[in-house]
C-alpha cells in the first residue's frame, strides 16, 4: 500500500507496470537523500511541537525514532523495502511501526513536494561543498606546481602555431586562477540551493499554523524561499544552476587535460608520466598513452551537457508540482559523482608529471621570441611598426633576428617579463587569495548547524 493510497486494493499487472515506469530508477538515487530526508523530518518534528501542532512528548519520541533511522543510515543499515515507493514512505513507516498514530503525526503540514524539493537542497547544499572543496585542493595543487617550474620555459600557441614564450609556472597558474574564478559560479548555485522551501507543502502552503522561519534555523538555510509557489518553481532551477556550475569546472578541467594529452604527445615532448600511470596497446609496444586524462576529458565534455538536459525537461513546464520534475535526479545526481571522481584522478596524477627541461633549445622554436626582438627595438627607441618591420624582413630573410633566438639554455627570468601576471611576476599569491576569497564566500559553517539535530538534547 502506498501512503497515499485511500484503499488496500491489491495491485493489477497494469498497474504494477506502470509503477515500474513511474518509479524507474528513483529509489538508488533516494538512497542518496536519505540522510537528508531524516534531517528534514527532525527539523518539521521540532517545529510541529514549537507550534502546539503536536506535544513536546510526541517530539522526543518521533526524534528518538528517527535519530535512530539516522544512524542506521550512517551505518548502511538503511534499505527502502520492496513494494515501498521512496524513501520518504519508508522513513514515515519505520515510524508508524515504532510508534503507532504518533509516528503518522509526522506529515502534518507538509507534502512529499516540499519534502522532496527539500531533501534534493540540503543534498545539493552538501555536494556543492564537497566539489568546492576538490576544486579548491585543485587549484592549490596547481599554483604549488606553477611556483615549482615558475623559470622553466614552455612554448605559447595560438591556432595551434608556434607563438610567444610561456612557462610551465604560467600555465599552471593559469588553471589554478581558472578554478578560482569557478568558484564564483559554484557559490552562486550553492546560494540558490541554500533557501528553505519547506512550508510550501504541495506549493500553496498550509492552513496549519507552521514556522517556516523556525525549519529555516534548524537547518541552517541562507534564508527562505517566501513564495510557496515559488519554492515549488525551483525545483528543476535549483538543479539547472548547479548543473550550469559543474558544467564549468568541467570546462576547466577538460581543457587542462586536452593541454596534457597535446602536450604528451611525441611531437611535442613537454611533458611525460612514469609508466605505471599510462596505459598500452596490444599490437603497439611503445605505446604510452594518458588514458586517465583523456577519460576525465570525456566525463567533463559530457557534464558540459548537463544544464542543457535539464532545460530539456523543465523548459515549457507551467507553475505547479509535475511529475517530469523528477527525471531531473537522474541528470543532476551521477554529474556530481562524475566530476567528483574526475577531481579525485586530477589531483591524484597532476603532481606525477614530469616536465621536460630545455624545450626551446629546439631551433623551430626560435620565432616565438621574434615579438621579444621587436620589443628590445622598441626599447631602444624605434617606432613599434618600424620595429616589426624590421624583424619580420629579416625572419622571411633568413637572416638573425635577435640574440634571444640563438640562446640554447634559456629560462623564465632571462626574458625580464615584469607586469602583473607575466612570466616574471606570476601573482601567484594574488591568485592564491582570490580563491581563498571565494571559497570562504560560501559560508558553509552556517549550514553545519543542522548536524545538531542528531545530536541528544534537542528535542
Amino acid at each position: 500500500m502506498k501512503l497515499w493510497s485511500k484503499q488496500n486494493a491489491p495491485g493489477s499487472d497494469l498497474t504494477k507496470s506502470i509503477e515500474r515506469f513511474t518509479t524507474g530508477d528513483d529509489i538508488a538515487f533516494d538512497l542518496l537523500l536519505a540522510p537528508f530526508d531524516v534531517l528534514g523530518s527532525m527539523a518539521h518534528t521540532r517545529m510541529l511541537a514549537k507550534t502546539g501542532l503536536i506535544t513536546a512528548t510526541e517530539s522526543a519520541q518521533i526524534t528518538e525514532i528517527l535519530q535512530s533511522i539516522y544512524a542506521d543510515i550512517a551505518a548502511g543499515r538503511f534499505a527502502i523495502e520492496p513494494g515501498v515507493e521512496d524513501v520518504h514512505s519508508q522513513v514515515e513507516i519505520l515510524l508508524t511501526r515504532a510508534l503507532g498514530d504518533v509516528g503518522k503525526k509526522v506529515h502534518s503540514a507538509r507534502s512529499r513536494n516540499d519534502q522532496v524539493l527539500l531533501d534534493l537542497k540540503l543534498w545539493l547544499r552538501h555536494a556543492l561543498q564537497s566539489i568546492a572543496e576538490k576544486t579548491r585542493q585543485l587549484a592549490q595543487v596547481l599554483l604549488h606546481l606553477s611556483q615549482q617550474h615558475q623559470n622553466t620555459l614552455l612554448p605559447g600557441y595560438t591556432h595551434l602555431q608556434v607563438a610567444m614564450p610561456s612557462s610551465f609556472g604560467l600555465w599552471f597558474a593559469a588553471y589554478a586562477e581558472g578554478l578560482a574564478e569557478d568558484l564564483f559560479t559554484l557559490e552562486a548555485a550553492y546560494r540558490s540551493a541554500n533557501q528553505n522551501p519547506l512550508g510550501s507543502a504541495a506549493g500553496y502552503g498550509s492552513s496549519l499554523p507552521i514556522d517556516r522561519r523556525f525549519t529555516t534555523l534548524l537547518l541552517g538555510f541562507e534564508d527562505l524561499n517566501w513564495n510557496v509557489v515559488y519554492a515549488q518553481m525551483t525545483r528543476g532551477k535549483s538543479e539547472k544552476i548547479a548543473g550550469f556550475a559543474l558544467a564549468q569546472i568541467a570546462t576547466t578541467l577538460s581543457r587542462l587535460c586536452m593541454d596534457i594529452t597535446l602536450y604528451m604527445s611525441q611531437n611535442l615532448g613537454f611533458l611525460s608520466l612514469p609508466d605505471h600511470l599510462t596505459t598500452g596497446s596490444s599490437i603497439m609496444p611503445h605505446k604510452k598513452n594518458p588514458d586517465v586524462f583523456e577519460l576525465i576529458r570525456a566525463f567533463c565534455n559530457e557534464i558540459q551537457g548537463v544544464p542543457a538536459n535539464i532545460q530539456h525537461v523543465i523548459g515549457n513546464l507551467p507553475s505547479g508540482y509535475h511529475r517530469d520534475l523528477q527525471i531531473i535526479k537522474g541528470q543532476i545526481m551521477p554529474a556530481f559523482g562524475r566530476l567528483s571522481d574526475c577531481l579525485d584522478m586530477a589531483l591524484q596524477m597532476l603532481p606525477e608529471l614530469v616536465i621536460t627541461e630545455n624545450i626551446t633549445a629546439d631551433p623551430k622554436y626560435q620565432y616565438m621570441f621574434s615579438v621579444e626582438a621587436v620589443n628590445q627595438l622598441v626599447k631602444e627607441g624605434i617606432p613599434f611598426r618600424d620595429a616589426y618591420r624590421q624583424v619580420g624582413l629579416a625572419i622571411e630573410a633568413g637572416e638573425p633576428f635577435g640574440q634571444l633566438a640563438t640562446n640554447q639554455r634559456m629560462d623564465a627570468a632571462m626574458l625580464h617579463h615584469t607586469h602583473e601576471g607575466s612570466l616574471g611576476n606570476l601573482c601567484n599569491e594574488e591568485i592564491a587569495d582570490k580563491l581563498a576569497r571565494a571559497f570562504h564566500r560560501f559560508g558553509f559553517e552556517q549550514a553545519a548547524i543542522m548536524q545538531e539535530l542528531v545530536g541528544t538534547g534537542m528535542n
